[in-house]
């Protein structure tokens, strides 16, 4: 399957709603003519901007959480996804917590609610709970700007620069384009090197654009780490996961990779889905390198639906909290007057369901293998998470989906796999232009390797080389580096076959070299590395 170019934006890895329409997709869904319980005049105590006329008896989300067996055999058998785990929590209770299937395709051990998952984006939404614990200790404010703490930190623009806080870099709306450094990261950069390069990008409009950035936000979290005087890691364990008791939550990569109870990734096969584990998320740790267990997931939903408080303690003060869960940016606009925005606040995506209740929700997706997404209705006090080990499918997002809908409705109002799967496919599909299309049948031959071989550079993505090797052509690119070997397409035309967290297999990059008057190359330019107009090289001046 081809994804076109213009789509690929909306098609990234570590996507956080993984798309504006499949968000909407959820707040707009119509109501099955005969499934709207009886509805209530508000309380007039309660806030004109909270009161909704859909009470929710506990007899129905009871049923809800019992119907939850099904509803998951029925996903896992639909999809294939070797295993997953649930965690339902309702003001301090913990209604279900257990596991399904299998840890990795071809073991035996099961999931359990112990079982630890990569999160990916999920780590948005907890990392911003630990910045409000930091704002709560008067450490550091949403309001603060970024260079406070990092002097160093560049958006190419001074003024921008000077002024984009760490709540802007949350809401992702500092203009950066999306996904920015993403592509920096696949070729092996660490997180000082990617976030100093993105001065580089071109730049949207400043707390005006929407555009989802894993990098964005890791400054913004190095900013509060740095403003502790500890590394972004140990900050997390020590103002969050410790006093919540989240035993096997880490934000280190090492710590997953050594749980004896761990979930091991998946990617697609033609046999369903293999063990990958080739994700390592640390250089946007803040973003999307959590990982944790339905267990300790629950103690945090339990935080955020009571407002910062915690087994009688108030951790987080709910002015330090409240701005996280408030809309700061518009993250799907309408297509019609009539349809519901999409909104983010700080690391959590702030929605409205058909009832009128507040939903906020995250997913996050790794192409390498792990599929996550939580709901939670801070009116009802209720939150489902739900932690996969495959690459994306739309499972998640269909559980908590039919999940809300029948604690709300006591029903379905759609299909939600059949609606999720086919927008969030794309996500694991290879990418390029090239992708399915039939080599030239007479193409015009290559010129002699050496007219192609040696040093080239770029400002963004630093040094390449083309060599020759006993296989043909490789360019190497990055501080790894990103090994690729050229197969000839037609002229100075060659592909490469990248696999990375956003080229995931079977995925074709053209690479085209232009040649100078002098018979050998000047310049390169890779099609994979070149979605921000930054993916050429060029040899250096002798």
């Amino acid at each position: 399957m081809t994804t076109p170019k213009a789509a690929r934006p909306l098609l990234r890895s570590a996507l956080g709603v993984l798309s504006a329409a499949a968000a909407l997709l959820a707040l707009n869904a119509p109501l099955h003519a005969g499934t709207l319980p009886t509805i209530a005049l508000p309380d007039p105590a309660v806030s004109p901007a909270r009161a909704n006329l859909l009470p929710v008896p506990q007899a129905r989300i009871d049923e809800a959480v019992a119907s939850l067996d099904e509803l998951v055999q029925d996903m896992l058998e639909r999809t294939g996804v070797p295993g997953l785990a649930v965690a339902v929590v309702h003001g301090e209770e913990t209604l279900l917590m257990r596991g399904w299937g299998l840890r990795a395709e071809g073991a035996e051990e099961q999931v359990d609610a112990d079982t630890v998952f990569m999160l990916a984006s999920l780590s948005k939404s907890v990392g911003a709970t630990v910045v409000a614990t930091q704002v709560t200790d008067g450490i550091v404010s949403w309001g603060d700007p970024v260079r406070n703490h990092l002097p160093w930190f560049d958006l190419g623009d001074p003024w921008v620069s000077s002024h984009v806080t760490i709540g802007d870099l949350y809401a992702h709306r500092s203009g950066l384009p999306d996904h920015a450094g993403d592509d920096l990261e696949d070729v092996g950069y660490d997180r000082r090197a990617v976030l100093e390069r993105l001065a580089q990008l071109p730049m949207g409009q400043f707390r005006a654009d929407y555009a989802y950035t894993n990098f964005g936000l890791t400054a913004a979290a190095e900013a509060v780490a740095t403003a502790t005087g500890k590394d972004w890691s140990t900050l997390s364990e020590e103002a969050l996961y410790g006093p919540l008791g989240m035993e096997v939550t880490s934000s280190r990569h090492s710590d997953y990779m050594a749980r004896d109870n761990r979930a091991a990734s998946h990617v697609p096969d033609a046999n369903g889905f293999r063990v990958a584990d080739l994700r390592q998320p640390d250089a946007q740790s803040p973003a999307g390198g959590v990982s944790s267990s339905a267990r300790d997931m629950a103690k945090w939903m339990k935080l955020v639906l009571s407002s910062g408080r915690f087994e009688g303690q108030q951790l987080i003060a709910p002015e330090a909290l409240v701005p996280a869960l408030s809309p700061h940016a518009i993250s799907g606009h309408p297509s019609d007057a009539a349809d519901r925005a999409g909104a983010y606040g700080y690391g959590f995506g702030v929605g409205v369901r058909p009832t009128g209740r507040v939903v906020l929700s995250h997913s996050g997706a790794f192409a390498f293998g792990a599929a996550t997404s939580y709901s939670m209705l801070p009116d009802l006090g209720l939150g489902i998470i739900v932690l996969t080990n495959a690459s994306p499918t739309g499972l998640p997002e269909a559980l908590t989906a039919s999940f809300l809908d029948r604690a709300e409705f006591g029903v379905e109002q759609r299909d939600w796999l059949a609606a999720y799967g086919p927008r969030i496919a794309p996500l694991s599909a290879p990418v390029g232009d090239l992708v399915g299309v039939t080599p030239p049948a007479e193409p015009t031959e290559a010129r002699p390797a050496e007219a192609y071989t040696g040093d080239y550079d770029n400002a963004y993505f630093g040094a390449a080389e083309v060599r020759e090797t006993a296989d043909g052509l490789v360019l190497e690119v990055g501080p790894t580096p990103q090994r690729l070997r050229l197969t000839h397409w037609d002229g100075d035309r060659f592909v490469a076959f990248p696999v990375t967290e956003n080229q995931p297999e079977g995925s074709v990059s053209q690479v085209e070299f232009t040649m100078g008057v002098d018979g050998k190359a000047e310049t390169i330019t890779v099609e994979h590395l070149n979605e921000a107009g930054l993916g050429e090289f060029h040899r250096p001046f002798s």
